[in-house]
């Protein structure tokens, strides 16, 4: 039986279809005009932008960076040029064949590929690293003969960073160094990422870090058109960098140099300002190190000999260092009962050589001083009468006078780094120990802290700040280690703003008493023989500080003492007497007596600075063996003193 079909559901159905097949043709062409438009219209400036970023290649020029000097115009830190062998590792295919093909080219050290791996792991497989620097014009020129061999291996014209004075400074200029991976992170965080493209340095010390935003200067651009290859074609478009501004320090390096060589091979830091303004005129930490280390990263065997020295050479004393001011604390503790109302000048105290305490026995001169008023327990030393004094004041009588004048406070320097110290309290030490019973404030403690010991840890930059605010008659400037800036285009020479003064409300006639106590201690007490032959009047006061607690009944003896255990010595000073145009506060540290070996320096300082006078030769070697009181020879001028730099190294 044949089926009839039914034409007409058969027309339907094809009907459907080809509705169906329509709209989806029709769909397509939508989607296909959609994505026209969203190319075409939308994303045409995106897209544009993408394909001119084919064609060409956005370059960044690395700016110079800004040289350093010193307030008299030496220059600290600045550039030179020369080239470099760098790889991408990207573009490598095999990294260590390739560094030996190199290596029968161009001379490639043990020491080069160890930096060169130390640096991969800082550094992301499409950036340039450098195997080799400083390379001679032979070496380029062989290179350059045989580059087609080496795809990801380019010479590159750089800049580097190089110190004149080599370690004279170091502490203070500081040092640059290639940026680490934390860095990078910071930096890209930072609205200043686009200006550090194609920058590999970064200030890591001194000056050369507080003041990167200073000395990196402006990144340039410049615009290429480049083949599929890569390669540049011409340049399209340039954007010239601005270098980064000059900074002129305050110190004078002449002056740096001369307290350094002054040291020797000792250990310790000296802080020299003008308590008219706050200007640090040298800031010492001894041992230094050579700053020139850095710059290309410094080798395992130089970094491991700096590290791990026992006399820490990386640590800059004169703002890290913390330690017991000893008895230059006592001209402040003077100023703290005058203005407190607790010792008259001439109120006269019997010192019998100890003081009696809670059953304790402290210590001061053998034999005693008898009586002492104010003026002779300073120009002698008494410690008795500073243990009395502190007694009745109390340690937070002590800590609320001491700390406008900036002990263990935050100098507000302008560098960075700098330590607190410790200025104790009854609240300090409720907060520092964990123990209940070491939080208690024991009545002996504060004993010690009348002559500068127990608790009290001060930097030199504090004790030298606060000798600068007694010199000046009670205002406290902040230290300041920059004066200004000078612009490298246009050569305009910036100031820096520095906050106004802060005037501590000190009486006239109290600071006049300490000034005279000051000045006889360099006239007829324990500074007298270092100031015998001077032309200028000065005030000052020696110290000698523990480095490590004795028993109550053991007497000191350095001779039988491990070196590093012996006492600090310490000077503070500031001259003319009159009107005082610097302040010093110096530490020589496990060197005994102040007078014997921190005062001489101080006093070379001074004729320095006032009269223009440098030690003679017999003198300074004299002094940096701790063997010379007053000048011995015949002084030499400032002026005819040379100021002798290393050679800018040559490629």
């Amino acid at each position: 039986m044949t089926e009839l079909r039914n034409v007409e559901a058969d027309v339907s159905r094809f009907r459907l279809r080809v509705i169906v097949v329509g709209l989806m043709v029709l769909m397509a062409f939508v989607l296909i005009v959609f994505r026209l438009y969203m190319l075409q219209v939308v994303r045409h400036q995106d897209l544009a932008e993408q394909a001119e970023s084919n064609r060409t290649a956005v370059v960044p020029i690395v700016p110079n960076r800004g040289l350093i000097l010193d307030r008299n115009g030496v220059v600290l830190a600045s550039n030179y040029s020369a080239y470099t062998l760098e790889i991408t590792r990207a573009k490598v295919a095999n990294l260590e064949e390739t560094i030996e093909e190199i290596a029968k080219i161009v001379d490639v050290t043990p020491r080069d590929r160890r930096k060169f791996r130390r640096l991969m792991d800082d550094s992301k497989s499409f950036e340039s690293i450098p195997l080799r620097t400083r390379l001679t014009d032979e070496e380029v020129a062989r290179f350059a003969a045989q580059r087609y061999r080496f795809p990801g291996v380019d010479i590159k014209a750089r800049l580097f960073r190089s110190y004149p004075l080599g370690d004279t400074g170091a502490h203070a200029i500081g040092y640059i160094g290639r940026i680490n991976q934390r860095e990078k992170e910071r930096i890209e965080d930072s609205d200043d990422a686009a200006n550090y493209r194609g920058t590999d340095y970064i200030g890591k010390l001194g000056v050369e870090s507080s003041y990167e935003h200073v000395l990196h200067g402006q990144t340039g651009v410049e615009r290429l058109e480049t083949s599929a290859g890569g390669h540049a074609v011409r340049r399209l478009a340039s954007y010239a960098a601005s270098p980064g501004d000059t900074v002129m320090m305050s110190i004078d390096i002449k002056l740096q140099k001369l307290v350094e060589d002054m040291f020797g091979d000792r250990r310790g830091a000296l802080v020299a300002m003008d308590p008219r303004n706050g200007e640090v005129l040298a800031l010492v930490s001894k041992p230094t190190f050579d700053p020139n280390l850095f710059v290309e990263g410094i080798d395992h065997e130089n970094w491991q000999a700096l590290n791990e020295s026992i006399n820490k050479p990386l640590l800059n004393r004169a703002l890290r260092g913390t330690y017991p001011p000893g008895s230059t604390y006592k001209p402040f503790m003077g100023l703290a009962a005058l203005e407190l109302h607790k010792r008259s000048p001439t109120q006269v105290y019997n010192d019998p050589g100890y003081f009696n305490f809670g059953g304790r026995t402290f210590r001061s001169h053998e034999g005693g001083l008898g009586g002492v008023d104010m003026y002779r327990a300073i120009q002698h030393s008494s410690n008795t009468y500073f243990y009395s004094l502190a007694v009745d004041m109390g340690v937070d009588m002590i800590h609320d006078f001491m700390k406008p004048m900036g002990f263990g406070q935050i100098t507000g320097i302008d560098l960075n780094g700098e330590l607190r110290g410790t200025l104790p309290s009854t609240e300090w030490k409720r907060n520092t120990y964990k123990r209940p019973e070491q939080k208690r404030w024991f009545p002996g403690e504060t004993v010690s802290l009348g002559i500068g010991q127990g608790y009290n840890n001060f930097t030199m930059l504090q004790l030298a700040q606060a000798e600068a605010i007694l010199a000046n008659g009670g205002t406290r400037y902040t230290p300041h280690i920059v004066k200004a800036t000078k612009d490298a285009v246009s050569g305009k020479v910036t100031e820096i703003e520095q906050p106004a003064g802060v005037d501590l409300g000190y009486s006239p006639k109290n600071i006049e008493v300490i000034h005279k106590s000051l000045g006889l201690v360099n006239k007829v007490g324990t500074g007298a023989r270092l100031f015998a032959s001077a032309q200028y009047t000065s005030g000052g006061k020696t110290g000698t500080a523990q480095a490590v607690s004795l028993g109550q009944n053991v007497r000191y003896n350095a001779r039988l003492m491990e070196e590093h255990k012996r006492d600090h010595s310490l000077f503070s000073a500031f001259a003319p007497l009159e009107e005082p145009r610097i302040a010093v506060a110096v530490i020589v540290e496990n060197a005994g007596f102040g007078a014997a070996a921190a005062g001489p320096i101080v006093r070379r300082v001074f004729d320095y600075w006032l009269m223009g006078l440098y030690p003679s030769e017999a003198d300074l070697a004299a002094v940096s063996r701790g063997q010379a009181t007053s000048p011995i020879g015949t002084p030499r001028k400032v002026a005819d003193i040379p100021i002798v730099t290393n050679e800018t190294p040559e490629p």
